[in-house]
């Protein structure tokens, strides 16, 4: 079926009224697939889930629980865009399609030249206040990481040689970047609270400089000091390979001021930086048409494998002055 179609499917089965204009793809999505649509109802934002993601045994759960606590920050009085209730549910299914709807909300991502000390600060409080909503004194259990990476480097020769190259050249890394995180994981203090999953810049919308977070699909129950440092590292600029250490100082001071004091030692959180290892493993199988919808996707699986192959190589760099900064915040 072919999008258009898909859409007015879908407006007239939630009862949206007719289109006005063509859907428009909306950029960004790394996983789903985002449009824009406008009706005579008003304009919506509408998100394809992915369906190889939907085949997984835990993906109804997982959503659904993201559902909930949605609503739980929602109440709370937190800046989030939720999905739309539509019909007494949130998640929406159509001729073998799940999808969300949300009303279209004006204001865009920041660039990752245009993120500034202050953005960092915000979205360090932002976190900070999300996990003081519902905080427990119990460990998170986080299933370690075991991926097999020579199994994907020798899949890769064949079908896909220039990630088989670029994965032998920091094959070692990736075994020792993986030993390190699941080390972090079992040495981080035992606390539980609500987690975004994926609060990074390009699911934070400004409007006249307030945020608004979207795409909460992946909330969840983790622990907070894991998520802290990813999104830190994240928001200072690790992505493209570059930490702007007044960022990420921003960012941890602001969410300590919210948070409150975080006992933490950096030695140990260290590890927790080569999470980017699993969207790695999860790209390696995008790329190999092993979890895949189609050849877009396998093209977006193979391009993010090999930007990933170079964060987790830029991280492993800069261990010794990355400590060094934080042991002076």
């Amino acid at each position: 079926m072919m999008v258009d179609e898909v859409f007015h499917e879908i407006v007239r089965n939630l009862d949206l009224g007719r289109l006005t204009s063509p859907p428009v793809k909306v950029s960004g999505g790394y996983m789903h697939k985002m449009y824009k649509i406008e009706t005579q109802a008003g304009a919506y934002a509408v998100k394809l889930l992915n369906p190889c993601v939907m085949k997984r045994p835990d993906a109804l759960p997982n959503f659904q629980r993201a559902e909930q606590l949605e609503e739980v920050l929602y109440e709370h009085g937190l800046p989030v865009v939720p999905a739309i209730g539509i019909n007494g549910r949130k998640m929406q299914f159509l001729n073998g399609q799940y999808y969300y709807v949300f009303h279209w909300v004006e204001g865009r991502a920041l660039r990752w030249n245009e993120i500034k000390a202050e953005h960092c600060g915000t979205a360090g409080a932002l976190l900070a206040a999300i996990h003081k909503i519902e905080r427990r004194e119990k460990p998170c259990n986080r299933e370690m990481l075991c991926a097999d990476w020579d199994r994907y480097i020798a899949q890769a020769v064949t079908e896909c040689p220039k990630t088989a190259k670029e994965l032998k050249a920091v094959r070692d890394l990736l075994y020792s970047g993986q030993e390190a995180y699941n080390l972090a994981l079992q040495q981080l203090p035992p606390v539980t609270c609500i987690c975004d999953g994926d609060m990074d810049s390009k699911n934070v919308l400004w409007q006249d400089g307030r945020p608004l977070i979207i795409d909460l699909e992946c909330l969840d129950y983790g622990n907070p000091f894991s998520e802290m440092f990813q999104l830190a590292l994240s928001w200072a600029g690790v992505t493209v390979c570059h930490i702007d250490f007044g960022c990420l100082e921003a960012f941890l001071s602001s969410y300590r001021l919210k948070y409150g004091e975080c006992c933490v030692s950096w030695e140990k959180l260290w590890g927790i930086g080569f999470s980017w290892l699993e969207w790695l493993e999860y790209n390696l199988k995008r790329a190999l048409m092993i979890e895949c919808a189609d050849e877009e996707e396998q093209k977006l699986g193979i391009c993010e494998a090999h930007e990933t192959i170079r964060r987790v190589a830029y991280y492993s760099s800069v261990k010794e002055e990355l400590l060094e900064r934080l042991r002076m915040l």
